[in-house]
């Protein structure tokens, strides 16, 4: 019966679509094809067309050539730092070259003289008679005077010669006077030992510049005139003249010749000196010569009997 239906159906439409002429079974397919084709292209389409677009996107390397430029900014940063890193070393290189050149030449010139190789007095020290004429000799720059190294207004020292410390002797004899200084409650210290050419230089001209050359003459050595700088003088405690009435002051007057040295300026011997009175600074002389110094009552310049004046 449904079969019979369906062909009575069928039959109808056909008539109807013939009764609508010969060329309408062609738009109807192609009605139908239509129809029928945006479901099956639509998918198709939107499948195919939507992912290529949106993939091409993302893979077009835009921004990823951006990125890369930015890395290679960065890495060409990074090599310019490298660059100057390796400029500052290599500035520091040559630094740390030259303190090494420097450190070596400083070495080469003292280390003759850092043995305290002052050239040796045919006189030495005690094999003269005292109130003779001095024997006086000139050795490579250096004066002495019956074998006593000296340095005074009159006798200079070699603006080369620069042990750079003090004599061992003399450092050595003022540890034993300390010593026995603090046994009795007494403090000694020093306060200026050893100076070179240069330092003394800097020293002087400062105190000229301060007081005036005429002043600064009777209390600083000039340059190579300074007995610091053999190595054989020290400043003991204070450098003010009421140091000599302090129990430290008069001990050390009383006492330091037993250790060999003496008070170097001692008091109303500047026309004899050079130099004002200077109860802190003392000479190292050795325990013979200190002992026959202090014994006569007379500074150096007069037991030895030579001068100590400038030529200028």
């Amino acid at each position: 019966m449904k079969k019979y239906i369906y062909i009575c159906v069928s039959a109808a439409l056909l008539v109807a679509l013939a009764s609508c002429g010969g060329e309408t079974k062609t738009p109807t397919t192609t009605d139908i094809t239509t129809t029928e084709m945006p479901e099956i292209i639509e998918p198709i389409v939107v499948t195919t067309s939507a992912p290529t677009t949106e993939i091409t996107t993302e893979t077009t390397p835009v921004e990823t050539t951006t990125e890369t430029t930015t890395v290679t900014t960065t890495v060409t940063t990074a090599e310019a730092t490298t660059t100057e890193t390796t400029t500052v070393t290599t500035a520091t290189t040559p630094e740390t070259t030259v303190t090494t050149a420097q450190t070596t030449t400083a070495t080469t010139t003292k280390e003759p003289e850092v043995t305290y190789s002052a050239p040796v007095a045919s006189v030495l020290p005690g094999e003269y008679t005292y109130g003779g004429a001095p024997t006086i000799e000139t050795i490579d720059g250096f004066t002495y005077v019956n074998g006593i190294l000296i340095a005074n207004k009159t006798y200079s020292m070699p603006d080369t010669f620069d042990p750079g410390y003090l004599n061992p002797d003399a450092y050595a004899a003022f540890e034993q006077m300390k010593s026995a200084a603090a046994n009795d409650g007494i403090t000694l210290k020093i306060i200026s030992g050893y100076r070179s050419y240069s330092h003394q230089t800097r020293t002087y001209n400062r105190y000229v510049s301060r007081d005036g050359q005429a002043a600064a003459d009777r209390y600083s050595a000039r340059p190579g005139h300074s007995e610091h700088q053999t190595g054989l003088a020290m400043d003991i405690n204070s450098l003010e003249q009421s140091f000599g009435e302090t129990p430290e002051g008069i001990w050390l007057a009383e006492h330091c010749a037993e250790y060999g040295f003496i008070i170097r300026y001692p008091k109303e011997k500047e026309v004899e000196t050079g130099f004002m009175y200077e109860p802190w600074h003392i000479r190292y002389l050795g325990k013979d010569i200190a002992a026959a110094v202090k014994g006569s009552g007379l500074c150096l310049e007069e037991y030895l009997g030579i001068t100590s004046v400038y030529q200028n």
